[in-house]
């Protein structure tokens, strides 16, 4: 029961910082859960609640969504997520473990470095936007740092920033938690049970978010 409690209050922290920068829900999620339970687990029950998260995105900023920005980076994220998904199931959990560890300190350590990064709008920029986040949203359940670097580049206003990273977010974190399915990664019963209350948390996250991105300057 306890570990059920302390989940759901990760899930509000996740879902309130997801929705509220645009992505970061994962980022959070991930690596806490990787503490107690196995990789592959662990990116079921963070995909499965991402997707939620991108639901309440869509549902409670609707007006700002841009749907040929969610096909630009969609589609080829299908093929880069359904590729980096596969990946996981040909190498040892450890191995990905490391490599993922080592992925958000570099990622980090560039971001201090360049604060001011900033890529080109443009159709290309959509298109390799998707396919590197859908990659390692696949791989290692986290693609919203990347995909929200290109999106960026858009200079959108929030709420369609919001709208439009949990439109891309949602057919990502679809074919990635079906292709985890497929090849079946199962959530240990305790956690289904969880999903009761988890999936309400994430909710309840986003509405916090809802309410703060109104008062926050563009």
């Amino acid at each position: 029961m306890l570990e059920i409690i302390l989940i759901a209050l990760l899930t509000i922290l996740a879902s309130g910082v997801g929705t509220l920068s645009g992505f970061g829900s994962s980022t959070i999620m991930v690596p806490v859960l990787l503490l107690f339970f196995p990789f592959t687990e662990t990116l079921l029950l963070a995909g499965i609640l991402h997707l939620f998260n991108d639901i309440w995105k869509l549902t409670l900023f609707k007006k700002g969504i841009r749907w040929r920005l969610i096909f630009s980076f969609g589609i080829p994220g299908v093929i880069a997520t359904y590729l980096g998904a596969s990946l996981i199931f040909q190498a040892p959990e450890d191995l990905l473990s490391r490599i993922l560890g080592g992925f958000l300190i570099l990622y980090a350590l560039y971001l201090l470095a360049n604060p001011r990064f900033k890529i080109k709008a443009g159709l290309t920029s959509a298109a390799v936007g998707g396919a590197l986040s859908g990659f390692f949203a696949g791989i290692f359940g986290l693609g919203g740092a990347i995909r929200s670097a290109f999106l960026a580049a858009f200079n959108l206003p929030k709420t369609v920033y919001i709208a439009t990273a949990g439109g891309i977010a949602l057919v990502i974190d679809t074919t990635r938690v079906t292709t985890y399915f497929i090849e079946g990664v199962q959530l240990r019963y305790l956690l289904m049970i969880g999903l009761l209350v988890f999936i309400p948390a994430s909710f309840l996250g986003a509405k916090i978010a809802q309410r703060l991105v109104k008062r926050i300057p563009q």
